[in-house]
């Protein structure tokens, strides 16, 4: 069995040291799905949820966490983050969300894609939750991760 990487010999949890790795390219995307009722998504698409714009406030909301990943993980490195990507689109079953998150640096960033598609998707929750009470998130994934070497 491989060893764990964020505990020591006795079991504590320790933060893993990431001092002598090289600084790469690296790109997460990731994704979720919420289904709602088909009245909610009409009041989405007629942008009558009375809190809002729900796609766009759910896509800021995405950014904000993605930005935030750090503080809400404590095992996970601050990092700097040079791009955001996220989309929420409806279709006729609910809205799906897909984030990607690229930086320089010497960690990956999966736990900052993941971490903004599932912010976007609890803001869907939050900004819809008076009209539908049968709400499912699902599929919440990592779809991608690649790290490529810079010159």
């Amino acid at each position: 069995m491989n060893e764990l990487s964020h505990t020591n010999k006795l079991g504590k949890v320790k933060m893993v040291d990431i001092g002598n790795k090289k600084h790469q390219l690296r790109k997460a995307k990731a994704s979720g799905y919420i289904r709602l009722q088909q009245n909610t998504l009409k009041l989405i698409s007629e942008n009558a949820i009375t809190k809002g714009n729900v796609l766009s406030i759910a896509e800021f909301a995405g950014i904000q966490a993605v930005k935030r990943t750090s503080d809400l993980i404590p095992l996970c490195h601050p990092i700097q983050i040079t791009n955001i990507i996220i989309i929420a689109e409806a279709d006729n079953q609910g809205v799906t969300v897909s984030c990607e998150v690229t930086c320089i640096g010497q960690t990956g960033v999966e736990m900052e894609a993941l971490v903004g598609v599932n912010m976007a998707l609890l803001t869907v929750y939050d900004m819809c939750k008076a009209v539908d009470k049968t709400m499912i998130m699902e599929n919440i994934r990592l779809d991608v991760k690649t790290k490529t070497n810079i010159q």
